[in-house]
């Protein structure tokens, strides 16, 4: 009699076709797009997964002790955030993030931001669709010599630090843990704030920088600052920015995350014109959904292996 396959979550809608080949040992689930705390526990409790694969939802305490037989939960992407860590470790399950798997599609993503705010592109588009040709009284903002303060130094953070050198701008970085990086001016965070024409963050979030974005950090900032986050919405106390925005302070805002997401219908971003909106989709590019999925699958894989439960091809062939 053959037994059972193990099952592995995925929460989410699909996965790409390249990571299912790395999964084909397994039966995988799927739990749609978005799913709530409720449908992820009942997912658990009727599958018994080995393995979760995070894309959307938040993996909760109650998630992970309703798993009776979880052994690892691998991240979709780079910030485990959304995934109970203390939870994780407190049940012995080991937790893994495809780190870099999309950090090109992310720096692509910040970058552009940084262009379209600088540039004014929305309202300029805007207006000529509304029919009207503002070219004798607009000037946009050149970036070239200009100073952009990256606070995080990750891959996502590095690869952007290495498209803004191309265009001339003088870079500047904070990060706590990195002490030495080539090329490239590692400064306190005060400096950030003081130096910087334009503040890109690329860091993770955590109990100790939530809210770095705050009434008192952009006060600091030198007038007519753009902020660029294409990490985590916690980083920004979003009613400073708004605030920040209105008054001058910061001269334009991109922003690809945000405190709750999806943000309310009448979140109070919407409509403000000197602040450019996606929907946290920096990381999605047809090679990064390819990437992260096949490093997600095999960095839970690898973990299986560890742990003595998947065997390698090599030992079996």
């Amino acid at each position: 009699m053959t037994a059972p396959r193990h099952k592995i979550l995925v929460t989410g809608a699909d996965l790409a076709v390249q990571a299912l080949r790395v999964l084909q040992d397994y039966d995988v689930i799927y739990a749609g797009a978005l799913p709530t705390e409720q449908q992820l526990i009942a997912l658990v409790k009727a599958h018994d997964p080995i393995g979760i694969i995070v894309r959307y939802g938040r993996i909760t305490r109650r998630v992970i002790e309703h798993a009776r037989s979880l052994k690892v939960i691998s991240k979709h992407g780079s910030g485990i955030d959304t995934i109970d860590v203390v939870a994780a470790k407190d049940n012995g399950v080991v937790v893994r993030a495809a780190a870099g798997a999309n950090a090109a599609a992310v720096a692509e993503h910040a970058l552009a931001l940084l262009l379209a705010c600088a540039k004014s592109i929305s309202r300029l588009n805007a207006r000529m669709h509304d029919g009207h040709w503002d070219k004798a009284n607009h000037k946009n903002i050149e970036l070239r010599s200009k100073t952009i303060g990256l606070i995080g130094l990750g891959s996502i953070g590095r690869k952007m630090a290495a498209m803004c050198r191309a265009m001339e701008l003088n870079v500047i970085a904070y990060d706590p843990f990195v002490t030495q990086e080539d090329n490239l001016a590692l400064v306190p965070l005060e400096q950030i704030w003081s130096d910087a024409d334009f503040i890109s963050l690329h860091c993770p979030l955590t109990d100790d920088n939530r809210n770095l974005i705050s009434m008192n950090t952009l006060a600091a900032c030198r007038q007519g600052v753009i902020l660029i986050n294409t990490a985590r919405g916690g980083l920004v106390d979003e009613a400073a920015l708004l605030a920040a925005v209105r008054s001058g302070q910061v001269f334009a805002a991109g922003l690809d995350s945000f405190a709750k997401e999806p943000p309310d219908k009448n979140h109070a971003f919407f409509g403000e014109p000197q602040i450019i909106l996606s929907p946290h989709i920096g990381g999605v590019t047809g090679q990064a959904y390819i990437d992260m999925g096949v490093a997600a699958a095999e960095n839970l894989l690898r973990s299986l292996v560890d742990s003595g439960i998947h065997e390698r091809k090599e030992a079996t062939a």
